[in-house]
């Protein structure tokens, strides 16, 4: 029990084809890299945008320190790191729903949008989680994932159509043009968060996703989608110098 809260503790030599350990190992790495890149960055711009580099920096930080644990886990136990997967989206997805407020800030954008899709956020993992890894059996999965991906495409349609949608037509410009490939992340990127989902649990999907590796889903999908936000902004960054 000890050394599984050791962060420090060497995990077993990862064997050559363990795709899912080598999946966590370089998505550590490449967020890694991203935090630095993020955080010696921020110098480079003013105020007004500082806060936003930080932000992006932060969430490839939190889940860099996760992935270093989940690859350490999934090394000694040899089974999918659940609990710990979402303790880290838990922190990191509202840190990206916040970014939407950030750079939407100058538009007009007030703390109510920003709160709102913070709220759908949580609602979206902590209904994952329950089907995820606490109603696992009979129509649980399917109940709790409904519910979860109802929250999503909450959070899609007040980016894509909502007041998120009009603050960021209003701004127009480079801000605009952020704001719509952030929408491709949230509509495109995270929909193999689902994906990922229906390949771990049981339900009517499980002809069609079951059997898929479900950890390398989530951990190519978390390393595109985390530091690709992050790079949105730090362009939205320097085009507007």
């Amino acid at each position: 029990m000890e050394n599984l809260f050791n962060l420090s503790a060497v995990a077993p030599a990862m064997a050559t084809d363990d795709y899912v350990g080598f999946t966590f190992f370089v998505g550590c790495m490449a967020m890694m890299a991203a935090s630095a890149f993020f955080f010696l960055s921020m110098n480079s711009f003013d105020n007004k945008w500082r806060t936003s580099i930080l932000v992006s920096g932060l969430i490839t930080f939190i889940a860099a320190v996760h992935y270093w644990y989940m690859r350490d886990y999934w090394a000694t136990n040899a089974t999918s790191p659940t609990f710990f997967r979402y303790v880290d989206w838990v922190l990191t997805v509202p840190l990206m729903c916040v970014e939407f407020y950030l750079i939407l800030k100058a538009a007009g954008a007030t703390k109510s949008l920003m709160w709102k899709l913070i709220f759908l956020s949580v609602i979206m993992l902590v209904t994952g989680y329950f089907g995820e890894a606490v109603h696992t059996t009979g129509q649980g999965p399917a109940l709790w994932g409904l519910i979860s991906g109802l929250a999503y495409f909450a959070i899609v349609y007040e980016i894509w159509k909502g007041g998120a949608a009009k603050l960021a037509e209003a701004a127009g410009g480079a801000v605009l043009s952020a704001h719509k490939t952030l929408l491709k992340f949230v509509f495109i990127g995270w929909a193999i968060y689902p994906i990922g989902y229906m390949a771990g649990t049981e339900g009517w999907y499980s002809g069609i996703f079951g059997g898929l590796p479900m950890d390398v889903i989530y951990n190519v999908g978390d390393a595109i989608n985390k530091i690709g936000f992050g790079l949105v902004v730090y362009n939205l960054a320097v085009s507007s110098k």
